[in-house]
């Protein structure tokens, strides 16, 4: 299952991808409970294998640049906090019956801006990063004796819709390999970290940046 505040996209060639979307704006935190009741709905008495915490939004200027944090107003932060972080613990929290039937994994999306200040990344998505590695060493400590692992993947510049301009020449000059990252190599991180074979990594925040990180 997938959540979004957009509908599900017809380009998306995932087959049943309609029916197995929920569409809810995670900037409302009333909308969690409501999630966690459908996602339990749709399972139907099945086990919940893994939930992926990837939603994120990042405020820019006007002109596209960063948003320092004398230019980010509370309720950017808050609104922010609340798709970049709350929603991660409270979806969690809400579904932890079904994860822990399950014995199954937790994968949190965090960022390379979540350890150093980045060119495009402004400061709120960057405190939220960091406060969604610091969750994943939390849930990981919590709900490890359960059989849940929690794990997090740090990408850096990988090639998606929401890149800055400027990012391609930023990659040339910082990233060892040299180019952007593609997002099917973020699922494969993914799918390791809700596989079997990685049955005894719990805590992790694994970076997938091309070594921008070095």
């Amino acid at each position: 299952m997938t959540v979004s505040r957009a509908s599900f996209s017809s380009e998306c060639a995932w087959v049943g991808g309609v029916d197995d979307h929920i569409t809810a704006d995670l900037a409302n935190p009333s909308s969690y409970e409501l999630i966690a009741a459908e996602v339990r709905r749709r399972l139907g008495g099945a086990k919940l294998a893994a939930i992926i915490n990837n939603a994120a939004i990042s405020p820019k200027l006007t002109n596209g640049g960063r948003k320092g944090v004398s230019m980010t107003a509370y309720e950017e932060w808050l609104s922010l906090f609340n798709v970049n972080l709350f929603s991660a613990a409270m979806i969690v929290r809400l579904l932890l019956p079904e994860l822990r039937i399950a014995q199954g994994a937790i994968v949190n999306v965090t960022s390379i801006a979540g350890s150093r200040v980045h060119p495009f990344a402004g400061a709120a998505y960057a405190c939220s990063k960091a406060a969604l590695a610091a969750l994943t060493r939390e849930q990981a400590f919590e709900f490890g004796p359960m059989g849940i692992r929690a794990n997090a993947i740090a990408p850096g510049e990988i090639d998606t819709s929401i890149l800055s301009p400027g990012t391609e020449a930023m990659v040339k000059a910082n990233v060892p390999m040299g180019r952007l990252g593609d997002a099917t190599e973020i699922a494969g991180v993914m799918f390791f970290l809700c596989s079997n074979r990685a049955s005894y990594v719990n805590g992790a925040e694994i970076d997938v940046n091309g070594g921008q990180h070095v």
